[in-house]
């Protein structure tokens, strides 16, 4: 009498289909999952923006001293420092600290490198917070951005408030922000 067994598991043709589909569903969602990847850093980097900005304004009044925003670029990357003292008082580093001389003291600081894909911009170098009125100024503009990207920017005004849009230019706008 003959007895016939059963096939287990699965033949490599099975398997090697099986791998294929796999490759081919990762291949099309890698670039778009890079893409909510680097949506997420750029909508991140721009909230700490605005949170520094308010906590300096607040920060000046809380030591009734001027504090400073200072945003500068190299060829590292780009940063900026919450800081007493010159508007050249302190210094970017390449490594993410900050040196300052004189009577400045760098209260925060935040380096965007070529690795993080982000660069900041600004239309002024340093904005002093007046702790007396809780003003700003002069009135700025920062601008976050994925290198050759959408941009997420931020307008403070005399008062020291911050509105946040995204600004009209070739890069597609940031889904949920308003047009500059």
């Amino acid at each position: 009498m003959r007895t016939h067994h059963t096939q287990r598991g699965i033949t490599l043709i099975e398997a090697c289909i099986a791998v294929a589909i796999a490759a081919i569903a990762v291949g099309t969602a890698a670039p778009q999952f890079r893409q909510f990847i680097d949506k997420q850093r750029l909508e991140g980097a721009a909230a700490q923006l605005a949170t520094d900005i308010r906590f300096a304004r607040a920060e000046s009044v809380m030591r009734n001293a001027n504090l400073r925003l200072s945003v500068q670029s190299h060829g590292w990357g780009s940063c900026y420092i919450i800081h007493s003292g010159a508007a050249s008082g302190c210094e970017c580093q390449s490594d993410g600290t900050a040196s300052c001389s004189g009577d400045a003291v760098s209260i925060k600081n935040t380096a965007f490198t070529a690795t993080d894909r982000l660069a900041l911009d600004s239309n002024v170098a340093s904005i002093v917070f007046d702790p007396m009125h809780g003003t700003s100024t002069p009135a700025g503009t920062f601008k976050v951005a994925l290198r050759g990207g959408p941009a997420i920017q931020h307008v403070v005004n005399l008062m020291g408030r911050v509105r946040t849009c995204s600004p009209n230019t070739d890069a597609p706008a940031v889904p949920g922000y308003a047009v500059c």
